[in-house]
């Protein structure tokens, strides 16, 4: 029974980290879960001890550690590949034509949830699981300027820029006047940033609570779709993120909701 309690405690601790967008100190968690300070302090420190939480030493205060960030990626791409998810983004390629896929942000890195290729023989094949560069791609970019001041600026002082094309943003005045812009009209493009001749677009995906926490893009070869032509799929993809929100982040969704499309 002490041992479920403690479970109990330690998961509404993670819990309440998870549901602040800014990273929680000790006093703050324990005036909203009613624990003891020594309690939570204790809890976190086992926490921080194997990788489920981490510590910001400087500020003392704590925000989800990379243990617990693989966990929850890994139990969103198993749970949505054969998802309403998937058949959503099934139903978005046959629209366009086109490669569709989900990205979060984890670090510098963008990792696919989910990803439906379309039929087109000459295409770029990545599975779900596969990681690509933020700074360089539709959906980490519209990732990176929706995140708060503060993280953007860590996460970008730690980036390194490596010129991939001949397109490739390689300095932080010219990325952030990019993401400035992004955040302005709310959708991203990538003009051939990762791999030449490829174009891609992005626009936002919110949880329950309207914050951005992901993306859906559609990724073409420049020499089908030019870039000027990509902001015409907005409609389209838009829609589809709306439909998505459901979906992803709400528990009693089944996966095998066939009205979803």
């Amino acid at each position: 029974m002490a041992e479920n309690f403690a479970i109990s405690k330690a998961a509404s601790i993670i819990e309440a980290i998870a549901d602040n967008p800014y990273p929680s100190n000790t006093a703050d968690l324990a005036r909203q879960l009613g624990l003891p300070r020594q309690t939570i302090h204790r809890i976190l420190t086992q926490l921080c001890d194997v990788g489920l939480i981490a510590r910001d030493t400087a500020q003392q205060r704590f925000f989800i550690g990379a243990r617990l960030r693989a966990l929850s990626l890994a139990t969103l791409i198993h749970a949505h590949v054969d998802s309403a998810a998937n058949l959503l983004l099934r139903g978005l390629v046959n629209e366009v034509r086109e490669t569709a896929n989900i990205g979060m942000l984890d670090g510098d890195e963008v990792v696919y949830l989910n990803r439906v290729e379309c039929d087109w023989p000459l295409r770029v094949q990545l599975r779900p699981g596969s990681r690509v560069p933020a700074y360089c791609t539709a959906i980490g970019k519209l990732l990176l300027a929706n995140l708060p001041f503060g993280e953007r600026q860590r996460l970008l002082a730690g980036m390194r820029l490596t010129r991939l094309t001949p397109h490739t943003r390689t300095t932080r005045v010219e990325l952030l006047r990019d993401l400035r812009e992004i955040a302005d009209r709310g959708y991203a493009v990538n003009d051939q940033e990762d791999t030449v001749g490829l174009v891609a677009i992005a626009v936002p995906i919110t949880d329950s609570m309207g914050r951005i926490v992901a993306g859906l893009a559609v990724h073409a070869l420049e020499a089908r779709i030019r870039l000027a032509a990509l902001p015409r799929l907005l409609p389209r993809l838009r829609r589809t993120a709306a439909k998505l929100v459901p979906v992803l982040f709400d528990a009693t969704t089944p996966y095998e909701k066939r009205d979803a499309v």
